[in-house]
């Protein structure tokens, strides 16, 4: 097959640009695959964080690509689609996470179906941080997909919300495994100037408000001195409030923080030296996180929300909050720590999913719904 990608490709970073240099791979060992990439992915004002690229210290691989459109230029939605249609795809595939892109991909796709099967890859149908106009946009830009893949059934679910009639599956996010392997746990905590022998709490990844990193300070402040809480990642937005808390909790000087994009050979660190990751999110589909606890073994905390009992407490590789609480978060994390069968069942359990959530088996899987079509 000839399969085109648009999406955000290198010198874009971030997850969803990993997401799909990792396909773009996997695709190519069987097909002939081109990538068509964003010029300008959001404008700068709307984007919070620091950069949307890669820089010079990154370890990004470069994805060769064909770079098109501009989100915020509809003049160049006729061309990017023209350009695409003129390499004469057999099948589009499409990444859709907010609706900020409905206009700009809905146009291509819409186009694009006439000439072949459009396939978008939904990470989010409804965004965590919904606004008034999500619906009737995304609406917009379903109608140009003839099928759709979801990352877990909480998405599904919010999809048939939108369109009763969608043709979809459902096909687990992979595990990232270009992070190398883990290390030796008391060297990661020299490197990062840990304290040693505590039991080692981690939030990783960009800092949002639906992420809850409040949450677990709160929860943070009720535990014995035994802990110590490991932040890595850019805020999006002021880290403010966040610091308000930091400072009034008695277990302060047992925070350590690393406020920044954490670049792929840095990964490796924060994971080999944590015990327990935690995920108090507010809301949400599925979490790349969780695809790189899974690749260094590291159990999860979660909460009750969007896919995260399903791909993480319904598969035993970590304990599921039942509220988004500080207490239980809490008492889920003194939980996994009171009893060592806990953590050797979650390990078990992680185990088991690294051999199933490949990204041959999602590729394979891919080519399975697309010829069903």
């Amino acid at each position: 097959m000839k399969i085109a990608i648009l999406s955000c490709f290198y010198p874009y970073r971030g997850g969803i640009s990993q997401f799909n240099a990792c396909l773009y791979g996997e695709l190519s060992k069987m097909h002939v695959v081109r990538a068509f990439n964003f010029k300008r992915q959001y404008p700068e004002f709307l984007f919070p964080g620091k950069t949307q690229f890669v820089t010079a210290d990154d370890e990004a691989v470069p994805v060769e690509s064909t770079s098109l459109l501009d989100t915020a230029n509809p003049f160049t939605y006729h061309s990017t689609y023209k350009e695409i249609r003129d390499w004469n795809p057999d099948v589009l595939i499409v990444r859709y996470w907010m609706s900020y892109f409905a206009p700009s991909l809905g146009y291509i796709t819409r186009k694009m179906k006439k000439h072949c099967k459009v396939i978008s890859i939904l990470d989010n149908v409804i965004p965590h941080e919904p606004h008034f106009f999500d619906t009737p946009l995304t609406r917009y830009f379903l109608n140009g997909s003839t099928g759709s893949v979801t990352l877990c059934e909480a998405v599904s679910k919010d999809l048939l919300k939108i369109n009763p009639g969608a043709r979809y599956t459902v096909i687990q996010h992979p595990l990232y495994s270009h992070f190398g392997t883990k290390k030796d746990r008391v060297e990661a905590e020299r490197k990062l100037g840990l304290a040693p022998g505590k039991k080692n709490l981690l939030f990783f990844g960009l800092i949002r408000t639906y992420k809850g990193l409040d949450i677990l300070l709160e929860a943070f402040g009720k535990l014995s001195d035994e802990y110590q809480l490991i932040i890595a990642g850019e805020p999006y937005g002021s880290f403010d409030k966040y610091q308000e808390i930091i400072d009034r909790l008695p277990g302060k000087d047992r925070i350590f923080m690393d406020l920044k994009y954490i670049k792929d050979s840095e990964v490796t660190d924060y994971f080999s030296a944590a015990d327990l990751a935690v995920l108090p999110y507010r809301s949400a589909t599925q979490s790349g996180i969780s695809s790189v606890s899974y690749h260094f073994e590291v159990p999860m905390v979660v909460t009750d929300v969007g896919g995260l009992k399903e791909t993480i407490g319904d598969r035993g590789t970590g304990l599921v909050a039942s509220e988004g609480t500080p207490d239980a978060i809490r008492n889920e994390i003194l939980k996994y720590f009171e009893d060592p069968s806990v953590k050797e069942r979650c390990i078990e359990a992680i185990r088991l999913e690294k051999e199933r959530l490949s990204w041959n088996t999602f590729a394979r899987e891919l080519e399975s719904f697309i010829e069903a079509l």
